[in-house]
């Protein structure tokens, strides 16, 4: 198959700065990729302007991440056979311009097809994202390379808010000038990816590195079978917990504010500062985190450690439902949650990393894309009851499910690969 135009492929592994500097552009291309789809910081503009419902946007969100999850699978496998960047670039391309048929949206019915259209497409560039994250990143340092990947999603939040802010007031709050603004800059920053990205060679992706050293690689190699995988009981275990563990972060994620102001009395402006706080100390701790697991390579002990300590804080942030304890310790244990969420999810996604690695070097992408379909679909599972469990039995209940999530990861982590104490060194 004749590459594209825009395809670099190196056939000798990057080190030093050059390594570094390809590993920014993965992370850049996770920004664009989460930046680009963002509707929450116009969506109470958006229900105004179409007369929509709330229930009705979620039927809407659900959808289009249910085409997404497909999207992923199917992305993840293609990576693998046609290369990271072939298809990573014609993703974010026409999705960023997918905003502005976003922005020519007059009803549901449309605003329904512009999602899902766009979603479907959102869906591959993300997983190759992680796997371009994976191919440059050894062993010694994937924990905290995938710790600058998260930078991503948590990134595109703040991008996208912080441009909103400062815009809407100049264009008489007309949440159309968004989609143009985010359609434009992605597009901007597309170019940036184009003009610098490259990926390693199929031959050079199917080696399994250790720590950075000069690789080359030239000859052709067969890109595997997807179905290698599903043999293997560890990889699901990593794929079905982490999904119970994502239960809680896209609670988090989706209805965070919501929580905080319905169930603990703060007002929108209070409850978006402290989402802000736990947003910026799980971007810290992933990487200090990330650093300190590739030190000591070791993965399963900081998955357990902060998974049960979200677990425990859970249960104390639950028993506070109704209390009306005052935003101060709603913010200190909110943001608990968050450094603990990031204590497990960098070491979690290296150790998955390395583990798939280890079953097959060559099918990193089929893996992340596996695991990115199933997550997908737990999101429209929740979409589509978190409301109805919080309207009818409060959202205490519901985050009593998400803790039952987090218990799933953590058995899981009995199933996962590697080991739990440091090598001792010995002396020479």
């Amino acid at each position: 198959m004749r590459k594209p135009f825009y395809v670099r492929e190196l056939s000798v592994y990057p080190v030093g700065r050059r390594r570094v500097w390809l590993l920014s552009i993965a992370v850049l291309a996770s920004l664009v990729a989460n930046f680009e789809t963002t509707l929450a910081t116009i969506l109470p503009l958006l229900m105004t302007d179409l007369q929509m419902s709330l229930g009705t946007y979620g039927l809407i969100a659900a959808a289009s991440v249910l085409v997404a999850g497909i999207s992923a699978g199917f992305g993840g496998i293609l990576s693998d056979r046609w290369g990271r960047v072939t298809i990573l670039v014609p993703t974010l391309t026409v999705t960023a311009a997918c905003n502005f048929l976003l922005a020519l949206v007059e009803t549901t019915g449309q605003l329904f097809a512009v999602r899902c259209l766009m979603l479907f497409i959102e869906g591959a560039g993300i997983t190759i994202t992680a796997s371009l994250v994976r191919d440059f990143s050894p062993r010694m340092g994937r924990a905290q390379a995938f710790g600058f990947w998260t930078w991503g999603p948590v990134g595109a939040g703040f991008l996208a808010s912080g441009i909103a802010g400062l815009t809407l007031p100049l264009f008489d709050n007309a949440w159309q000038s968004q989609a143009i603004i985010m359609g434009i800059l992605s597009l901007v920053m597309c170019a940036v990816i184009i003009w610098q990205i490259a990926e390693p060679s199929a031959a050079l992706r199917a080696q399994v590195l250790t720590a950075e050293a000069a690789v080359s690689a030239e000859e052709k190699i067969d890109p595997g079978k997807a179905r290698e995988l599903l043999r293997h009981p560890h990889l699901w275990a990593h794929v079905l917990g982490n999904t119970g563990w994502q239960i809680l972060y896209w609670t988090f994620a989706i209805f965070g504010q919501t929580i905080l102001t319905t169930s603990f009395g703060l007002s929108p402006a209070e409850a978006n500062l402290v989402v802000a706080i736990g947003l910026i100390l799980n971007a810290l701790v992933v990487v200090v985190v990330g650093r300190v697991s590739d030190r000591l390579q070791l993965r399963k002990p900081f998955i357990a450690a902060g998974t049960a300590l979200t677990i425990a804080t859970l249960a104390y942030f639950i028993s506070l439902v109704g209390e009306r304890p005052g935003a101060v310790l709603i913010a200190f244990v909110y943001a608990l949650l968050f450094v603990f969420l990031g204590l497990a999810y960098v070491p979690w996604m290296a150790g998955f990393s390395e583990d798939a690695e280890d079953v097959d070097p060559r099918l990193q992408g089929a893996a992340l894309g596996m695991w990115g379909m199933v997550v997908r679909i737990m999101v429209v599972v929740l979409l589509v009851s978190a409301t109805q469990v919080a309207e009818t039995s409060g959202w205490a209940t519901w985050l009593f499910i998400a803790m039952a999530g987090q218990v799933v990861f953590l058995v899981s982590i009995a199933a996962f690969r590697g080991r739990w104490r440091a090598e001792a060194k010995v002396p020479v």
